[in-house]
């Protein structure tokens, strides 16, 4: 790969439902820039993207991965990312390297959940979109209907850059060209469209338009263009077909004369955070800069170590470089610098502005981590793209005894790996819980645990994460007085609970007046009341939302230590939560379900049964959809469910919402389910 200024690099990602032909697409491309001496094939497990031993035995991608092609003057950098729902975590993770999302659409599937989803993803962060509509040629009947379906739900901002022609057999360009022949619509009319769309931002340009009374030439048009997609005031609609090959050249053409640059695309949401306050942070795709890149994946590799993949915004990394990792005071030598195609690592010699690159045996580098080569920039961060929390989960221990650590660090590398995966060590029932964000996606990690660490672990339910709060203000007191010979123990503690806001945690305050407590002592009163808060007071699970104001005291002046306060503080803080009212919360669930609109009743009764509360529902043509809340706890099963309901044809998205409040007879059956350690 030769030295390029970012004015010829463009980074695009192909992002979309599973099934719509992303990765195939992806092949066609390389194949016909001539990076690969032949299209590879998804079900023969041939691909560049797919070279993962799980995702050629799936024939679907669970992991995003960089190819690099070349097209004229340009070098394009495309990440293939996975489609099904359950690996949307690593598909969106990666999305912050690139400055446009090509949402690629099944001709003969059409437009889904994750479709809407990521449109709208990709707009809240402001990024150039793009649609492609894939599989041109399978049903060309369907093609008109398709177009404007993606103009009724993505906005008449959604137009066509070229139409089939042919039979399906080729495409007829709309933006070059003012008139032309295809299978359906007018050429003419779809490029008159597009100019009006396009002139619409330069007022200049509609001045001119409006004059000239004739389209004017492209070029004319290009910063106009450029303007339209930042702005999201234009979403480019392509056809290609990847199994013929119709659509594919044309479509390398749209990526490199009307795709944005690192210099056009929205810059980055880098913030500096430091003394002065939050502010935003503009980098400048200027080479001779200081170094600014964050990461944007890690991968554990057999033989070269933990690897980093990053995108450059500012500046240029070369093999001598020194960079600090966030806010590290020590700087790391490069050493070892690469490009990615699909696994394949090859050496390269510097990476400039708009360029991914990738580093080796760096330890001090995680997913988000921003690099950069001065002390200036240790405040920068990137804002973190909004991954919905993984919410399935299951409790894992080690087969075999002596395999703990072991489990530890094959965990801790695949949360690495994998922004959508989780760990988290649950103190009230010593349970370690890997969630995820469905059933295939923590099957799909359980199996490179045995496979890549050579580790077999048990696996259960595990218990519900609910939590407690109290929902009045109440007092409480303890004084606690222990004498055995020796130096005895006194500590005499009076303090007040209120309920917060829900999701607001913990707020400790003094108001002690006077002496009667020291403020050497209240540490230890605090520790105690946290105590209490990790361990529950009525059934078990953590307090939250609680704010705690401990306001007199007595101390004794030889017997008042440490621990007496712990303890003093401790029983008086589950004093006064016994007397506050307190109920158990239960996490909900927000569910989104798309299927057939003749299985729309059974969901609906089948919610109902499992505590669940319909928000909203849309009609999709054949298909309907629906949004509800529900508890967590009734959701274990859930895929079998919409399976036997749907007979296979449903879809589903979850991500946690909120905490409420457990029914009165669940939570009677918890509390008589626990007893506290002073029982």
């Amino acid at each position: 790969m030769s030295i390029r200024g970012p004015e010829n690099i463009r980074n695009i990602a192909l992002v979309g439902p599973a099934g719509s032909g992303k990765t195939t697409l992806a092949e066609a491309l390389l194949n016909v820039a001539g990076a690969v001496a032949g299209p590879g094939s998804v079900e023969k497990g041939s691909t560049v993207s797919d070279a993962d031993p799980q995702e050629q035995r799936l024939h679907h991608s669970i992991s995003a991965s960089v190819l690099g092609l070349e097209w004229g003057d340009a070098w394009i950098d495309l990440i293939d990312t996975p489609g099904y729902a359950d690996f949307r975590g690593a598909a969106l993770s990666i999305l912050p390297a690139v400055e446009v999302a090509a949402v690629v659409i099944s001709a003969s599937g059409g437009i889904d959940a994750t479709a809407r989803s990521l449109m709208a993803w990709a707009q809240d962060r402001r990024m150039c979109r793009m649609i492609i509509v894939n599989g041109m040629d399978a049903d060309p009947t369907a093609l008109p209907g398709l177009l404007e379906a993606l103009r009724t739900t993505f906005g008449p901002e959604c137009l066509a850059l070229n139409l089939p022609a042919g039979g399906g057999s080729r495409v007829a360009d709309c933006f070059f060209e003012p008139a032309g022949e295809s299978d359906f619509s007018s050429v003419a009319e779809v490029h008159e469209m597009l100019v009006d769309q396009v002139v619409e931002m330069d007022d200049a340009l509609m001045d001119l338009y409006l004059e000239q009374g004739e389209s004017l030439n492209p070029a004319q048009l290009h910063d106009a263009f450029e303007a339209a997609l930042r702005d999201g005031h234009l979403v480019p609609v392509c056809f290609t077909s990847a199994a013929t090959g119709a659509g594919v050249r044309e479509l390398l053409d749209v990526f490199v004369r009307l795709m944005p640059n690192p210099l056009e695309g929205n810059p980055p949401p880098f913030i500096r955070q430091d003394e002065q306050g939050v502010r935003e942070y503009h980098a400048v795709p200027d080479p001779d800069a200081h170094v600014l890149a964050h990461v944007v994946k890690v991968e554990h590799d057999p033989f070269l170590g933990k690897v980093a993949v990053f995108r450059v915004h500012q500046g240029t990394v070369t093999r001598e470089t020194r960079l600090f990792a966030g806010d590290a005071r020590k700087p790391f030598r490069v050493g070892n610098l690469f490009r990615l195609q699909g696994r394949e690592h090859l050496p390269v010699e510097r990476c400039g502005p708009g360029e991914i690159g990738a580093l080796t045996k760096v330890e001090e580098v995680s997913y988000g981590t921003v690099l950069h080569d001065s002390h200036d920039e240790d405040h920068i961060q990137l804002r973190p793209p909004e991954i919905p929390a993984p919410v399935f989960g299951l409790a894992v221990q080690a087969a075999r005894h002596g395999d703990e650590q072991k489990l530890s660090d094959a965990l801790t590398k695949l949360v690495e790996e994998d922004p959508g995966l989780n760990v988290e060590q649950d103190p009230a029932t010593r349970e370690t819980v890997l969630r995820g964000q469905g059933e295939l996606h923590l099957r799909m990690a359980l199996e490179r645990m045995r496979e890549r660490f050579n580790l077999e672990v048990e696996t259960a339910t595990p218990s519900i994460a609910y939590r407690e709060t109290i929902t009045a203000p109440a007092e409480g007191h303890c004084r606690h007085k222990k004498q055995t010979g020796g130096a005895g123990q006194f500590g005499e503690v009076f303090l007040r609970v209120e309920p917060l806001a829900r999701g607001k945690g913990f707020e400790f305050t003094d108001e002690i007046r006077g002496a009667s407590i020291p403020g050497s002592l209240l540490p230890a009163v605090e520790k105690g009341i946290r105590q209490a808060m990790a361990e529950g007071a009525v059934a078990g699970y953590p307090l939250q939302d609680v704010r705690v104001t401990v306001y007199d005291g007595k101390t004794h002046p030889v017997d008042s230590k440490e621990v007496a306060f712990v303890i003093a503080g401790r029983k008086a803080f589950l004093d006064a939560v016994r007397k506050a009212r307190p109920i158990v919360l239960e996490p909900m669930a927000e569910l989104s379900v798309e299927a057939p609109a003749e299985a729309m009743g059974d969901l609906s009764g089948d919610l109902s049964v499992k505590r669940g509360r319909i928000v909203d529902t849309q009609a999709l043509g054949e298909r309907m959809s629906l949004q509800a809340v529900v508890p967590l706890a009734e959701l274990a099963e859930y895929p079998a469910r919409l399976n036997a309901l749907t007979g296979g044809a449903g879809s589903y998205t979850l991500q946690f919402s909120h905490y409420e409040q457990v029914p009165e007879q669940v939570q009677r059956s918890l509390v008589q389910a626990w007893r506290p350690k002073e029982e």
